[in-house]
């Protein structure tokens, strides 16, 4: 039992569940070599090792921003912020190059717009009632935790429904996208943001943490250590999918497609949305899953954490029944899933790779999602949470 009020089913990992996941990673990666050879299997194994990563270290957006804006605890956020620093010098250089072994390299970019600051602030509720954002909803279930298939489903949905909206969004006030490097050049874009976080990490680790009463006083801590090691494992991950996709690390778009191609099999008609009718969206929609990048990574995210948890003996189905928990979780993934979709990402695609991109659309997002986080973390007690 996890609680008096929550139900877990707990299977240990042992030799035939290792055996299942090492057949199951086989299988996807043959059958993503047979769709598009070598590049997309690479970037199966660069989806495999974050999940591994992210299990092993529990590094993520949604506990940090929480920490930060309710408890006021300063030091929550120093790992993000090291993360975006660290990023943002690492893609650089091949993001000022262009291209790499003949692929075409471009940053993760979006306008300065409306929907990119409302799509934020939902998120940031949404994050909190889900308890996860994008990578976080993957390696959570990928560790067992069953409650994070409703907020994925819904996550589906809400992107699918945010999709057929587009239109309105867009037709809201907006600037084009501004990116920083191509400005003023990658050099002093990305040496001068890395500059300027590193401020902010040091005033953060000088500033005097409120000492009144906490919020979350009880919620776990996650290992110090094993953030740091996400903190430097996770840049270099971002660049493997730079150089292998062209583009850095994204979720959401996933989870847009997977609702699309779930409303198509029930019988939607995808031409009547415009959204879906762009060139790269339609041939998404008639490819198999394994031929999308983001889709491929996702799934590889999910088993990475799987065999993490495996390895470390650390694997069970856990499952949170309580009504309250079961609310949130359709709430939470309603909300990720609309906001990410308006607002051209997550806390990965947007906030991390934006960010790290000089993309100001990334700095946008994130201030945006500060009131909505503190808005989902009051909110958690009424769901039990």
């Amino acid at each position: 039992m996890l609680g008096s009020e929550a139900y877990a089913v707990r299977r240990a990992g042992g030799r035939p569940a290792a055996f299942g996941w090492t057949l199951a990673v086989l299988a996807i990666a043959a059958a993503a070599y047979d769709v598009l050879g070598a590049r997309q299997v690479a970037l199966f194994a660069v989806g495999l090792s974050i999940g591994a990563v992210l299990l092993h270290t529990e590094f993520g957006f949604t506990g940090s921003l929480r920490r930060f804006i309710v408890d006021r605890d300063f030091e929550a956020l120093r790992a993000p912020l090291a993360l975006l620093a660290l990023t943002t010098l690492t893609l650089a250089p091949a993001l000022a190059a262009g291209e790499a072994f003949g692929q075409a390299l471009g940053p993760a970019s979006a306008p300065l717009a409306v929907q990119v600051a409302a799509g934020a602030f939902i998120f940031g509720i949404g994050m909190q009632l889900g308890g996860g954002c994008g990578s976080g909803t993957l390696f959570s279930l990928g560790g067992g935790n069953g409650r994070m298939l409703i907020v994925i489903a819904f996550f589906c949905l809400g992107s699918f429904l945010a999709s057929l909206h587009m239109g309105w969004w867009a037709a809201l006030p907006a600037m084009a996208p501004v990116v920083l490097g191509d400005r003023l050049g990658w050099p002093l874009a990305a040496g001068g943001q890395a500059v300027l976080i590193g401020v902010l990490w040091w005033w953060l680790g000088r500033a005097r943490t409120d000492g009144g009463p906490r919020f979350f006083a009880q919620a776990p801590r996650p290992n110090s250590r094993r953030v740091w090691l996400a903190v430097l494992a996770l840049p270099l991950l971002n660049l493997a999918t730079l150089v292998l996709a062209g583009h850095p690390w994204t979720i959401t778009w996933a989870y847009a497609l997977w609702g699309a191609k779930t409303a198509i099999a029930l019988g939607w008609d995808p031409s009547s949305a415009p959204f879906w009718q762009g060139a790269f969206q339609s041939a998404a929609l008639h490819d198999g899953i394994l031929s999308d990048v983001t889709s491929l990574m996702n799934i590889g995210l999910v088993l990475g954490a799987t065999g993490a948890a495996l390895a470390a003996g650390r694997w069970s189905v856990r499952i949170d029944l309580r009504p309250g928990a079961l609310i949130a979780a359709v709430a939470g993934g309603l909300l990720m899933g609309y906001g990410a979709r308006i607002g051209f990402g997550c806390t990965i695609g947007a906030l991390l790779s934006g960010i790290a991109s000089t993309s100001l659309h990334g700095w946008l997002w994130f201030a945006a999602a500060l009131p909505g986080t503190w808005i989902g973390a009051r909110l958690r007690p009424r769901f039990g949470l």
